[in-house]
């Protein structure tokens, strides 16, 4: 699976919750979605799922197809065993029998090759098994599959079901200086105040600057003037990295940045 390169890059919440809802549902899942649940831009979810694709950590997206529906095909498991060093290879070629739509590689145990094949009757799947054979592969058992479930990794889920502390999208820069991104509380103490008028009333920290504003999938270059509403999500630079203060004026009373849902 994937190329190896995972390796030089490490998971942080944002992208375990991004793996998460793509193992739940890719089809119906968008960037906007995963970034309503996890208080970042939608940007930057197709940054760090373009990452993730990159470094191969994300493999690929597959179409899950029920055969039996689509044309009363069957699907069989065969359970085979190759010889040791030879497995890699054999699951190769094996790959190339028409019919094969998966293969799996265990590291130990006898029956070290387990082989999904689609056929058409129960003559097509003899057929598939003769050609296993013809690659020195041993079948130890087979099983006609019924229905199979697929679940995303709970690990990465939220801890139990529902989002509880915002996720903010951090950049270190040299010097210790920071950006951040972060989605304002409905009760924040700058929500519906200008930048200058927060700026003012010492809401908003001296060595604060706001870069950025999106807002109903526009981003709004900020001003003196420019009001800061529940809801937008606010890129942030704080040029000595003192992140916690320079985030208070955007969160809630509890020290939360955003209500649990973003309006649609």
């Amino acid at each position: 699976m994937g190329d190896g390169s995972g390796g030089s890059y490490r998971l942080d919440e944002i992208d375990r919750r991004i793996i998460y809802a793509l193992m739940s549902d890719a089809r119906n899942t968008s960037a906007p979605t995963i970034a309503a649940e996890v208080s970042v831009s939608g940007a930057t979810i197709r940054n760090r799922i373009a990452q993730l694709e990159e470094h191969g950590i994300i493999d690929g997206y597959h179409a899950t197809v029920d055969f039996e529906h689509a044309d009363g095909s069957l699907m069989n498991l065969f359970l085979c065993h190759a010889s040791f060093g030879e497995v890699e290879g054999v699951a190769r070629r094996i790959g190339t029998i028409p019919g094969v739509i998966n293969v799996r590689e265990l590291m130990g145990g006898h029956m070290n090759l387990h082989v999904l094949a689609v056929g058409t009757d129960t003559a097509d799947l003899r057929r598939i098994g003769r050609e296993l054979e013809q690659l020195d592969v041993a079948i130890e058992d087979e099983f006609l599959m019924q229905t199979e479930h697929d679940f995303p990794y709970t690990p990465y889920g939220p801890a139990d079901g529902r989002r509880r502390e915002p996720l903010a999208d951090y950049i270190s820069l040299t010097g210790g200086a920071e950006v951040v991104e972060i989605t304002v509380h409905e009760d924040a103490p700058i929500a519906g105040r200008t930048l200058e008028s927060a700026a003012d009333d010492d809401v908003l920290a001296d060595e604060t600057l706001v870069v950025a504003i999106e807002r109903d999938d526009a981003v709004i270059t900020p001003h003196g003037d420019t009001e800061i509403r529940p809801h937008d999500v606010v890129t942030v630079f704080s040029p000595d990295g003192t992140n916690e203060p320079a985030l208070t004026a955007f969160r809630g009373p509890d020290g939360t940045a955003h209500s649990p849902t973003r309006p649609s």
